[in-house]
């Protein structure tokens, strides 16, 4: 391969880094964000929802996307239109205009995030696939490890009395670098997949075009799932969260009858459901789902335990989370190197890793005895399991599919990613809570034994599947 080729992968990266960054930098600046637009409590839950159920909703119909037109294409499109919702955000006038500039960064990124995967697993191939994915793990690391600190020193420091905005605006210039850099830098695909790309977009349009309505079933199925999951918990389980769960199944149900009619007539569906006839591609979907949840809940039991288990302050508290992500950033630097040596082995490795940490944690947290290094130093290793497992189990799911289906596997797999680590945050929080009564030490190991059954989930699906091969070369 080219070393040229190198050059495409920071490009891509900026996707992933600005995407996860925004996950972490709305959330710490949600009380400047109701202080400078008068925001209710309700309004600013839904600029933080806004974002994660767009995401969630996009993502099957912005891997289809990717397969009709082409991964850099779409991911370009991605780009601009991030970019410029990043901009509308920064210069919201109201809550309201805010929630939709977020709703819109969410479908910028639900297009971005498969087309990332997609590129990665085209361009990089061998040796170098492992690579291609630890840095891609290693951004997300960076991402989660600066967001708390790069939304915290852009708020203090109210650049141009920006304040909030900042958080937002900062995504504009690397939004703008790379819409510049990617026609040069990152390469389209080889003339095969392109014209097979062109083929498949031209058979779309004469059987109609894009699935419209089985876009707008899979959206509405998916936001009926993570709607109430988001503010059902904030608000008190409402009456209206259980009517909107349950109607998820049948609008799924009927998504997924319309994709087999289609497929049948000859017919362009949006989500080819062959994708899960693929050998191991269904069990590393469900370890996906199990890692992103467990992560999420580690996060939520985080977030109380510290600030009001452990009385520490807002900084402090930061402090100590960081060894979670800074544990993550290490393991994931190390992951091409290890995977030279331990092969498919190292997912395995990982998520052992990942349950010693885990049990570490559970240990730390119990008894009136608990202090912040200790937790720390727990979290240190559960963050290095983290990092060892998800590159590794990403580009491995990836590689059960041919490469013609990847854009619509890449969706799948960022849906499954999204809506695991909403239900993950979910139980864990409602298992957290309850336990409150029995006092913060039994409450954060009760919250804790959540995350521990997903690591231990990921385990043994990891254990009883057996390695991928890879697909063959999609890129010259």
């Amino acid at each position: 391969m080219s070393p040229s080729r190198w050059w495409a992968l920071p490009v891509v990266l900026v996707a992933v880094f600005m995407t996860t960054l925004d996950f972490f930098v709305a959330n710490l600046a949600i009380p400047s964000i109701r202080a400078g637009l008068a925001a209710s409590g309700s309004q600013a839950q839904l600029v933080i929802a806004a974002y994660g159920l767009a995401y969630a909703a996009g993502l099957v119909v912005a891997g289809r996307l990717g397969d009709l037109y082409g991964p850099r294409r779409v991911f370009l499109a991605g780009l601009a239109v991030f970019t410029l919702a990043s901009a509308a955000c920064g210069s919201a006038p109201s809550p309201g205009a805010l929630v939709v500039a977020r709703a819109a960064q969410g479908v910028a990124a639900a297009l971005l995030a498969p087309q990332v995967l997609t590129l990665l697993g085209a361009l990089y191939r061998g040796a170098d696939r492992p690579r291609a994915f630890g840095w891609y793990g290693t951004a997300v690391g960076l991402a989660g490890v600066g967001g708390q600190a790069i939304g915290g020193l852009l708020v203090a420091a109210d650049p141009m009395g920006l304040g909030w905005r900042a958080c937002f605006l900062v995504n504009v210039p690397l939004g703008l670098a790379a819409l510049v850099l990617t026609p040069w830098l990152v390469p389209a695909p080889a003339a095969g997949a392109a014209g097979a790309a062109r083929a498949g977009a031209a058979a779309g349009a004469r059987s109609g075009g894009l699935d419209v309505l089985g876009a707008g079933l899979v959206a509405a199925g998916l936001v009926a799932v993570v709607l109430p999951l988001v503010q059902g918990r904030e608000q008190g389980w409402p009456a209206w969260t259980w009517p909107c769960l349950a109607a998820s199944v049948p609008l799924l149900a009927a998504f997924a009858r319309r994709q087999r009619r289609l497929a049948a007539s000859g017919r362009q569906p949006l989500l080819d459901l062959d994708v899960f006839a693929a050998k191991g591609f269904a069990s590393g979907l469900a370890a996906v789902a199990l890692l992103f949840g467990g992560s999420a809940g580690v996060s939520f039991v985080l977030a109380l335990y510290l600030q009001e288990g452990l009385r520490l302050g807002p900084l402090a508290a930061g402090l100590v989370c960081t060894a979670l992500n800074a544990g993550f950033f290490a393991a994931s630097l190390r992951t091409a190197s290890l995977a030279g040596r331990l092969g498919h082995r190292l997912p395995l490795a990982g998520a052992m890793t990942l349950v010693l940490g885990l049990a570490s944690l559970h240990h730390a947290v119990g008894g009136a005895g608990a202090v912040p290094y200790r937790v720390a130093g727990a979290l240190l290793v559960t963050g290095a399991g983290m990092g060892l497992v998800m590159s590794p189990l990403v580009s491995a799911v990836l590689a059960r599919v041919r490469p013609a289906r990847a854009g619509a596997a890449a969706g799948v797999l960022g849906t499954v990613q999204e809506t695991g680590g909403v239900l993950g945050g979910t139980v864990t929080g409602t298992v957290l809570l309850g336990s409150l009564g029995a006092g913060w030490p039994a409450a954060a190991q009760a919250g804790l034994a959540v995350p521990m059954v997903c690591a231990l989930g990921v385990l043994a699906v990891l254990a009883l599947t057996k390695p991928a091969r890879a697909p063959a070369p999609a890129c010259a």
